[in-house]
Parts: C-alpha cells; structure tokens; sequence
C-alpha cells in the first residue's frame, strides 16, 4: 500500500527567479512538524525568506544540503504523515529486451529520427523569463541562437551571462563541395583535370581564457558568495552598463520637518503604534513631487518610454551583518498619506530584516529610496535599479551653521538641521534640467512642510 507523501519543492520566489539556495534547515529528518509551520529558510537574488510546510507528518528525507543552489522546482525534502514512516522509492522497471531484427525487416523497422524542435513550438526551450528577455533586448541578442542549460534546454539568466561575457561562437564555413567528376570522352580518353585542394578553414579564435582566481594568502578568508550577492552584484553592473548615470545634490534645511516630527512622535507611537521617521516624511514630499515630474517615475522600453500612472515606492533595506540588501516596495503610494507611507515603509523593513517578505513584495517598483543617512552617510551617489530611471539618496541630518535673512531681510548665520539629498538618473531620457527642477519642488516642499501635507 503506497504511502501518501508531500513533497516540499523549491518555490517560485518571483517571475524571473529560476534558482534558490538552501540557508538553513529549520527541522531535522525525524521531526514532526505541522502545516505551514516553518521548515527551512531560502535565499534568490531576490529575496531571502522561509518557506513553510505544505503537511503535517514526519520529516522523512532531506534532499538538498544547507549551502546547495538548485532550481525552481527540485523537490527539497519529503514529508510523510506521522506514524506511516518513509515513503518506499518506486523501483525501477526491468528493461525488455528487444527483439533483434532479422535482415530483411532491418530497414523497415529502422525508426525515423524525432523532429526537431521549432522555435515556434510551445515547448520549454521557447520560454525565457523577463530578465533573460531583457538582458537579450539590451545587448542585441536572439535568444534563440544561446544555448541552453535549463530544463528541456530553456535558456537561463547564467546562460545568457555567460554567452555575453564568452561572445557568440565562431560561424562554422561552409562545406566545401567536392570537384566535379571529369565526363568520359570518347577515346582516346582526355586526362581529368586536376582540381588543386582547397585551403583548410581557418580555426577559429580561441575564447578568452577567465581571468585565473587567485588562491588565498595567509590571513585571508575566502567565502563563496550568497545567491543574493551574486544578484546584486548582476543587477549593479549591468545597472551601470545600461544608464546614463548623473548624480544631482541638494541641500535641504529641515527645521520644519524636524519640529512637526517631534509634535506628531508622542500621537503617533500611541495611538498607531508606528514612529514617523524623516524617511517616511521625505517619502510623502517624494510623492507629491512626481506628480508634477512623471518622467522619474517612468521606464525605457526599447525607443520608447512609458511614464507610470502609479508611484509603487522602492525602499532599500539593508541586511545586518552586510548579508544583502532587499528593496521591498510600498505598493500605490500615491494613495497614501503620511501615517500610511510611515506604516508601510515600518511593516516592510520589519518583514525584510524578519525574512517575511513574499515575492509580490519586492517587484514592481517604479521609483527607489535609499537611506545610508541612517549611519552618518552625508553624500552619495546610488546606482539606479533596473529598469527605472531615477533613485533617491537620503542622507544624514546634520546640524550646520548656515546663511540665512532674518525678519528685516538682514543676512545672519544660524544653526540648522540640514539634509542633502542625492538624486541619480538616467540621462537618456530625464535631463539635468528636468532632475533639478523635481528636486528643487521636493525642497520647498520639505522646507515648508505644512499640516496640509499629512
């Protein structure tokens, strides 16, 4: 009698997610353990998290070590109901010997070889997933001619990676046709003539051999990088390879900011349960602005681009321990207010730092915030994140001593919180020009901040 096992397999993290890394067993073989009860933690390039138990039984097999990256799909661990013990493996069928084919069916009985496959076909070597399809897009490349290391030969983000840095494979030459056979003349029979040989094919040019991975010295550590590292890693340099990056600053006073803070702190850890942090302030005044400057909210798409109707806010968090960085997003931001964007951007910094995040939580942004202000950063200068056209940098508040007209129109130096703020983006379609008019409108935004903005 067959036992009725669940199979535990490694999700589907996300549309252009094609593999994940096992980080952590949360139950050993042996185990019981409950229905959506976490089982193990996971790490993509986009996103580290737990996954949690489909069943309730016993932890029967453990299949992919802590530490393995495998694809989408694998079957991770086997859970079978408690007291049924372990599922027994299916056995092999025993092969049937073929007849052997006498001589004279042998060439009927020959089978015709299978047809290959079309690139029309719906199979799975024709299914690429948008990040291959953009990678192929922004370098020029048929995905059709790459070759293929995926299930049924699906081309995956390593693929195209690879076909990339490596370059196309050398065009084979054609075959040289053999010299026609001389026609027999009549007698006496005339000498055929003697065709010279034909040069043999160049060979093509040896691919570059990969630069030679030093072995470690002594005092040096060497780690394998986290599937999320070598994303991040992807994601940035083909960030910088694909837009005209500028970086704009400017320099903000916050005196306002900073005294409505501290009115609204006391009300809103009460009742809300939530703290207005300058984030969530500069978030809302960010809002505002891109209303009236779409184009930093927009996207390139071929010769084209498309301006978002919808502000779906990326807020970069930052894993302890330098472990990564997540930019899970604030969905529709534009609907929100003040004590709305304050939740939100507490609840996904909370769930990212937690590995609670699910995959709709760190896709569709259409413009990004990030914070290194909260370490004393005072100016930088961020790398946009695919495929937007603009990010912005807040940095540290810091108490300066400034110019500024006192009530007679007198010029006096005063202490201030001051803040800059860096703007990078994409000089193929947003312009220094345009940049610095939606961060002159931020700033008097934030430097006149009234109860009408919350």
């Amino acid at each position: 009698m067959a036992t009725a096992v669940v199979e535990v397999v490694m999700p589907q993290m996300g549309v252009s997610v094609s593999e994940g890394t096992v980080l952590k067993w949360l139950k050993q073989e042996g185990e019981t353990i409950a229905a959506d009860e976490p089982l193990l933690e996971i790490s993509t390039d986009k996103v580290d998290t737990e996954v949690p138990s489909p069943g309730s039984g016993v932890v029967t097999q453990i299949l992919v070590a802590e530490g393995e990256t495998v694809a989408v799909g694998t079957t991770l661990a086997v859970i079978a109901a408690e007291g049924a013990g372990a599922a027994e493996p299916t056995p092999e069928p025993e092969p049937v010997a073929e007849p052997e084919p006498t001589p004279a069916s042998a060439p009927a009985a020959a089978a015709a070889p299978p047809p290959a496959p079309t690139n029309g076909g719906a199979g799975e070597r024709t299914f690429v997933s948008p990040v291959v399809s953009r990678i192929a897009a922004e370098h020029g490349i048929d995905v059709s001619g790459v070759p293929g290391t995926g299930t049924g030969g699906r081309v995956t983000k390593k693929d195209i990676l690879v076909y990339i840095e490596s370059g196309p494979p050398a065009p084979v030459p054609p075959p040289v046709a053999p010299p026609p056979e001389a026609p027999v003349a009549a007698p006496p029979p005339a000498p055929a003539p003697v065709a010279a040989a034909p040069p043999p094919p160049a060979a093509p040019a040896p691919a570059a051999p990969a630069a030679p991975v030093a072995p470690a010295a002594e005092g040096e550590l060497v780690e394998p990088m986290t599937a999320m590292r070598r994303g991040i890693a992807e994601h940035m340099r083909r960030s910088l390879d694909t837009s005209a990056h500028v970086t704009t600053v400017f320099e903000v006073d916050m005196s306002k900011v900073v005294a409505l803070r501290e009115k609204l702190k006391p009300e809103y850890e009460k009742s809300y349960g939530v703290n207005p942090t300058y984030l969530a302030f500069i978030a809302r005044a960010t809002v505002d602005a891109i209303r009236d400057w779409p184009w930093v909210n927009a996207e390139i798409r071929g010769e084209s681009f498309v301006a978002k109707q919808h502000i779906n806010l990326g807020i970069a968090v930052a894993l302890e321990g330098g472990k990564g960085l997540i930019v899970p997003v604030v969905k529709n931001a534009e609907g929100l207010n003040l004590l709305g964007i304050a939740r939100a951007v507490a609840d996904l910094a909370e769930r990212s730092r937690n590995k609670k995040l699910l995959p709709d939580d760190v896709q569709g942004g259409t413009f990004t915030i990030t914070n290194p202000g909260g370490w004393g950063a005072i100016v930088g200068t961020p790398i946009i994140n695919q495929p937007q056209v603009a990010i912005l940098d807040v940095e540290a508040l810091v108490k300066r001593a400034v110019v500024i007209q006192d009530d007679r129109g007198k010029d006096v130096i005063a202490i201030r919180p001051m803040m800059n703020l860096c703007l990078s983006f994409d000089h193929r379609l947003v312009d220094g020009a345009y940049a610095a008019q939606f961060m002159k409108q931020l700033r008097e935004q934030l430097e006149n901040w009234g109860e009408e903005n919350y």
